[in-house]
């Protein structure tokens, strides 16, 4: 097709995906240029801003390494990584509501016994974290895997560091026969996500503040049932209401109660939803 425009641009660009033999990736395809050429539409993009966001995607990009992924940071600051959960992990009432999975899980943390620190030298008040993993009828599930990490007290998550050649502040252990657990942790306190990138920019740009509220990622697998992603937040945090990835959940915030020999507990219980049965 010749004599291109701006009317009749779109339509020769769906055109030249109609053949697309994937209808998963046709649909979205189709759907994507629909809506970037409406976006580009509606707010009269010109050439000068479309150039700045080929230069802040190219940033975003090169910000990306072993240690950050600075497109997961975009994503969750835009709401996109909450929406996406939020569409897939239609629970019943009474399951463990999911969240984002944010950009600083590491596979291969060590494996540790009921009681361990997991803190490994991490810095923060001490912790005690109990609690039961269990199915929406209330049975236990034994054996679940649990996958938990966390920030310091600094706000710094181990692979963030780079004077550390250990772990910190994450690990994996399996309930009990009961469907308990528990393990020694530092307190969880409120941090900012990394800010010295093109996200960063973005932030400032829109008068964002970039911190998240205090809170404990989970990952909680076991056969029969759906992975749970999901975090626990500290109750009275002063961002709970303005979390810049949107991730706060009301059934997930939690009190981090102070005992009297100084150390801090925190309870709390997980349900899982089964997997659906195929018919």
């Amino acid at each position: 097709m010749r004599n291109l425009d701006q009317y009749n641009i779109t339509q020769a660009v769906l055109a030249r995906l109609a053949h697309t033999p994937d209808p998963r990736l046709k649909q979205i395809m189709t759907s994507l240029v629909q809506h970037l050429h409406a976006f580009a539409r509606e707010v009269q993009l010109t050439e000068a801003e479309w150039m700045k966001g080929i230069e802040f995607l190219t940033a975003t990009g090169h910000k990306c390494d072993q240690q950050r992924q600075e497109f997961i940071l975009l994503s969750d600051t835009l709401g996109l990584s909450m929406l996406t959960v939020a569409m897939n992990n239609d629970k019943p009432a009474g399951c463990t509501e999911a969240t984002v999975f944010g950009p600083f899980h590491v596979e291969g943390a060590p494996h540790y016994e009921h009681g361990d620190n997991v803190a490994n030298g991490a810095a923060g008040e001490p912790c005690e974290v109990r609690g039961s993993v269990r199915g929406i009828q209330g049975e236990p599930i034994a054996n679940a895997v649990i996958d938990v990490w966390q920030a310091d007290a600094e706000g710094s998550y181990d692979v963030q560091r780079t004077d550390l050649d250990h772990a910190q502040g994450r690990g994996v252990l399996r309930s009990g026969a009961d469907g308990r657990f528990h393990f020694q942790s530092v307190v969880a306190e409120s941090y900012p996500i990394p800010d010295d990138g093109p996200v960063g920019d973005m932030l400032r740009a829109t008068a964002r503040h970039p911190w998240r509220p205090a809170h404990l990622h989970f990952m909680i697998k076991a056969p029969g049932y759906e992975t749970l992603v999901t975090h626990v937040f500290r109750d009275g945090d002063a961002y709970l209401d303005s979390d810049a990835v949107f991730g706060v959940r009301q059934s997930l915030v939690a009190d981090w109660v102070k005992q009297p020999d100084g150390t801090t507990t925190l309870d709390f219980d997980f349900v899982l939803n089964p997997v659906k049965k195929s018919t």
